[in-house]
């Protein structure tokens, strides 16, 4: 019902439905009635989560709801006709609680572990490279898989499936926050943190602890995920000097999610020292890295410098960054998500024509990713909106493109 309307438009139709006036909703959120006006009428746009989340309580609907999440995911040649209902289905199938519920299958092989890893490979690359709707239709059956591994080998192998299991259910979680889904997320991380403490690998651990993280920011709980953070962090620290690349880049991009939560919370002492604190790790590991798929290392410190800044509202401080930021070395998903910031950016400080560019740029990169993120279609529905008459026949393709028009 809502599904071509802005942020700000969504936010007038929840109020309605709540029989609450403007001048009583601002009050809630420290603004004024001619403030919130505005951001109804798309004179203001609400691009800071922060801002949404405060509108979100006030109107008690979930984030997603005024961000216009979860949306709709198309079927690809290579994703099937079987995604997030088929994944839904996985993670809430009842024999996934505990082996006590599952029939035996002694006469089935189990799967073999290089081939599992392989897998698992491909739907983090899948991932990585914004092809959500491939990642989504082959984690269900990776899921399968990894959980009969778990419950057929012994020793090492053993934990080895464990660890298999614990990023196949971030694999999921991860494809599931950016399309929206964010109570599966939250359902296939807390799965994937239970199985990493089986494992008994600390850069497994961590890298759990941030998809959580993030499964907790989808929600718009950023103090929560603070603490999770500080918990984490203080429980791999003692660890650190005996730990490779996979466990300092797990732990250093615990604290950009950290420095993403702290900016949402609008702490921008503790935005800085999160940043700080991953700087210091990027240092330490030297280069841009992928280990455990993290794309960790300065350019992705860098680029969350200009994330945190633009949820801060230091929009200068974003195109200082910005722009002039050599991404080329990492995956697609990190590089699109950079490039929507820095048409936030532009269009911020009044540069449409640069906003625009930089928006289809990332539509030829990544057309997948570009469709789902709150923040592109936020844009692109407001040019249109605020456009006199019809819009340039490049943005109204666009827009029909990402389907944010009827």
């Amino acid at each position: 019902m809502t599904e071509h309307l802005t942020i700000g438009e969504r936010v007038a139709w929840y109020r309605r439905r709540r029989g609450m006036s403007q001048e009583a909703l601002a009050g809630l959120v420290g603004r004024t009635a001619d403030w919130l006006g505005k951001a109804e009428n798309n004179r203001i746009e609400l691009d800071r989560l922060s801002v949404i989340r405060s509108l979100a309580d006030a109107l008690d609907v979930a984030l997603g709801d005024l961000i216009g999440e979860p949306t709709f995911l198309d079927w690809t040649p290579d994703s099937g006709t079987s995604t997030v209902p088929a994944l839904r289905a996985a993670l809430m199938d009842y024999r996934q609680l505990t082996p006590i519920l599952s029939a035996p299958a002694t006469d089935a092989a189990p799967p073999a572990l290089d081939e599992l890893s392989r897998e698992l490979r491909s739907v983090f690359d899948a991932y990585q490279g914004s092809r959500f709707a491939y990642a989504a239709g082959r984690a269900p059956l990776l899921l399968a898989d990894a959980l009969l591994a778990t419950r057929q080998y012994e020793g090492d192998d053993r934990r080895r499936a464990h660890e298999l299991l614990a990023l196949s259910y971030q694999a999921a979680a991860s494809v599931l926050t950016k399309i929206g889904e964010s109570e599966l997320a939250w359902m296939a991380a807390e799965r994937g943190l239970a199985s990493a403490q089986q494992a008994d690998n600390y850069a497994i651990t961590a890298s759990l602890f941030r998809s959580v993280a993030f499964a907790l920011l989808s929600t718009g709980r950023h103090e929560p995920a603070m603490q999770l953070i500080e918990s984490g962090a203080a429980y791999l620290q003692p660890h650190l000097s005996d730990g490779d690349g996979d466990l300092l880049s797990t732990y250093g991009t615990l604290f950009l999610a950290g420095s993403m939560a702290a900016a949402r919370s609008e702490d921008r002492s503790a935005t800085r020292g999160y940043l700080a604190e991953a700087e210091d790790a990027s240092r330490r590991l030297g280069v841009d890295g992928n280990h455990l798929w993290t794309a960790f290392g300065p350019t992705n410190v860098a680029i969350h410098r200009v994330n945190t800044a633009m949820e801060l509202g230091d929009v200068q401080v974003a195109l200082d960054i910005g722009p002039e930021l050599d991404t080329s070395a990492l995956p697609t998903e990190r590089r699109v998500r950079h490039m929507l910031d820095v048409a936030r950016a532009y269009n911020v400080a009044g540069r449409r024509d640069a906003a625009v560019a930089t928006v289809l740029n990332a539509e030829r990169m990544a057309p997948d990713q570009v469709r789902h993120h709150y923040l592109s279609r936020q844009l692109v529905l407001t040019w249109v909106r605020s456009t006199h008459g019809k819009p340039g026949f490049e943005l109204d393709q666009l827009a029909r493109r990402m389907r944010v028009v009827g």
